[in-house]
């Protein structure tokens, strides 16, 4: 619908050589630029990693990847908040099961503002919308691209 807020966040993926240093040298690329992490998530395999990473200003970062010639895309994903409480991720992660929505991966975050914690759910993107009208109808803090910028 015109007007509407998108309901993901996109996280940009970057291709690190499995290496001493690699790491701090994409974080201080970042840094140099002024692009702020809000989330970071590092997969290993033998020659390189798979680093996922959801930023304060995600199109530049894609341009500063891009100059810097990193490898990288840009994934739409759900930012979901959850409760500090005993099972409150699992209650997330049954209305997906009921709604049969099957998660690739996840990782955390946690932000500045209050004493919430975001998950990041990346699903197929046949099954984006799906997952956000589940989780909306039960109540669930979806985090929107914008929101990312004040947490």
């Amino acid at each position: 619908m015109k007007g509407e807020k998108n309901m993901t966040v996109r996280q940009i993926s970057v291709f690190l050589e499995n290496k001493p240093g690699k790491l701090a040298e994409f974080v201080e690329l970042l840094r140099s630029h002024g692009i702020d992490m809000r989330a970071l998530s590092l997969a290993e395999a033998a020659d390189f990693g798979v680093l996922r990473t959801i930023v304060d200003d995600p199109e530049k970062a894609q341009r500063v990847l891009k100059e810097a010639g990193s490898i990288s895309a840009v994934t739409p994903v759900l930012a979901v908040e959850v409760s500090d409480k005993p099972g409150a991720l699992y209650e997330i992660l049954d209305i997906l099961k009921d709604g049969e929505i099957n998660l690739e991966y996840t990782y955390a975050f946690t932000a500045r503002k209050d004493e919430s914690a975001y998950m990041v759910f990346r699903v197929a993107d046949k099954n984006i919308d799906k997952a956000v009208e589940l989780l909306a109808a039960k109540g669930v803090g979806i985090v929107a691209q914008e929101d990312i910028y004040g947490l």
